[in-house]
């Protein structure tokens, strides 16, 4: 297992109340050894005008995926994740009223920047979205 503290899903659902998290509708599903998933729904809050998922709000469910993976392994104390560079493959539309999971996987955990891959599937468990994340680890001020 990876993770300093283990993720416990209400609590990770819980810290994103009153944020974009918790407006885009993404909720963490699961949380395994070495990843953590998350769903987000299709629908009016998450679609660009031609009704399909808004390329920006993948990126949104994958940014929120990684830094709530590198928040889970520093010592909250001492240190902060934030998002340095995400980069994005759009592979596959998909149409309002489908839903999406992202899963969230290491590359790199080290002990300034941490690398995760992202992995964003439709509701038929087809590859729609590939993105990578690098996490700048901070001193908390």
């Amino acid at each position: 297992m990876i993770w300093t503290i283990k993720p416990e899903l209400e609590a990770l659902n819980d810290i994103s109340k009153n944020t974009a998290v918790e407006y885009l509708g993404i909720k963490v599903i699961e949380v395994g050894d070495e990843h953590i998933k998350a769903t987000m729904s299709v629908n009016h809050k998450t679609v660009q005008p031609f009704r399909l998922l808004h390329g920006g709000i993948s990126c949104v469910l994958a940014e929120t995926l990684g830094s709530v993976a590198s928040t889970m392994i520093i010592d909250l104390t001492k240190k902060r994740a934030v998002g340095l560079e995400i980069n994005a493959n759009h592979l596959r539309s998909v149409k309002e009223g489908g839903v999406v999971t992202g899963t969230v996987r290491p590359i790199k955990i080290g002990r300034t920047v941490h690398v995760w891959n992202i992995e964003i599937h439709d509701q038929d468990n087809k590859l729609c979205c590939v993105s990578r994340l690098t996490i700048s680890i901070i001193d908390a001020r």
